[in-house]
């Protein structure tokens, strides 16, 4: 058994996870696969180590037992992926596809940290959500982050933060914006296909404000950063020019005051944002410290 490592990889995880069905999802496999590969290590010890419950799973004394063998077993493949990495004189660099919000604004708050903390260089390449899962797939990055869910047999997500997206200009708007308020802006808005579009269309919906199809729009923007520039850069003697885009894009000019935020209603427009990797890489080392890291430092 102990030359299967997989079965104790899967031990591992139900004990960390608490639970059959939350192990499942982690490791990329079925429930039933879980439970055999358990029942397998109870049948090769003989004696049970999992006493499964209604609020999750509760060891048994000989179950404690296997899971501070398992534990020494797992630093010991983990040090020896390293020794032989160094063996081939191969030297492990991480490459990160992200959106562009996640690639130029968040993920460069922990990047230096991140080099440091794992040991390894790391590069990124900042695209569209669907561009970066495309490269996922094709093995040009390692790990992509992205705002998108884009079902995928082959990919393992991990919700990682939540995302605020905001109305904003460079004149005070009021906190609570009404349905009138938006019709008399001036609006620099996101493409149609737009993810953050789609997310402001579906909160205008709730609220049952009209479609910002209907609002005053003077331009289609693909980039984030030009509709920030564009909004900041707008006359203030004017009627307010505004738009939606990522809070974390303009957290810096909110609190400088070079930029007001306002909400429906007060109603915050809440996304995801994911990890994603290959499941063929569930039980990479490297690429589980990483997710482990990102989740750690959200």
């Amino acid at each position: 058994m102990l030359t299967d490592f997989a079965k104790i990889t899967t031990f591992l995880t139900v004990v960390r996870e608490k639970s059959f069905s939350k192990a499942s999802a982690k490791l990329g496999i079925s429930q039933p696969a879980v439970t055999q590969q358990i029942k397998f290590i109870e049948d090769y010890l003989e004696v049970q180590v999992v006493d499964r419950k209604k609020n999750g799973i509760k060891l048994t004394k000989e179950g404690q037992m296997l899971y501070a063998i398992a534990l020494k077993l797992e630093k010991c493949v983990s040090n020896a992926e390293k020794e032989v990495l160094k063996i081939m004189n191969k030297d492990v660099s991480f490459i990160f596809g992200a959106s562009f919000i996640i690639g130029n604004y968040i993920l460069p708050r922990f990047l230096n940290n991140l080099k440091d903390d794992l040991h390894n260089d790391v590069s990124i390449n900042v695209s569209v959500s669907h561009e970066a899962i495309e490269d996922l797939l094709d093995k040009k990055i390692d790990i992509a982050l992205v705002e998108n869910y884009v079902a995928n047999e082959d990919i393992i997500y991990k919700e990682w933060m939540e995302d605020e997206i905001v109305i904003f200009s460079n004149q005070r708007l009021p906190k609570k914006a009404t349905a009138e308020d938006l019709l008399s802006y001036k609006w620099v808005c996101r493409n149609p296909d737009s993810n953050t579009r789609q997310i402001f269309k579906k909160n205008l919906e709730k609220a049952n404000f009209p479609d910002c199809d209907t609002f005053d729009v003077t331009s289609e923007v693909t980039s984030a950063t030009t509709i920030v520039q564009t909004v900041l850069h707008s006359d203030k003697n004017l009627t307010p020019t505004v738009s939606v885009v990522s809070k974390n894009a303009i957290e810096s000019l909110l609190k400088s005051g070079a930029l007001f935020e306002s909400r429906i209603n007060n109603q915050k427009m809440i996304r995801k944002l994911y990890i994603a990797y290959r499941k063929e890489k569930k039980n990479d080392v490297f690429i589980n410290n990483v997710v482990d890291y990102l989740l750690k430092v959200k």
